[in-house]
């Protein structure tokens, strides 16, 4: 079975199934991306979730990313 999606192999196949609790898809700025919520409330941004590749040139979307 081939799956053509933009999320990760880890991500649909957790390894840990409490693992993908904390994550979630949300919009930011406009922008769909894939975030990972912190025990402080802040979000980790994991994944730009965009088809315009001029979106994935800005820097504030670029994976690691800490928001609030």
């Amino acid at each position: 079975m081939i799956l053509y999606t933009p999320l990760s192999e880890s991500d649909i196949f957790p390894h840990d199934p409490g693992e993908s609790n904390n994550r979630e898809c949300i919009s930011y700025n406009g922008k769909q991306v894939f975030v990972e919520r912190n025990n402080d409330g802040t979000y980790q941004l994991l994944q730009l979730l965009s088809t315009n590749p001029q979106d994935f040139l800005d820097a504030n979307y670029t994976p690691g990313t800490l928001l609030k």
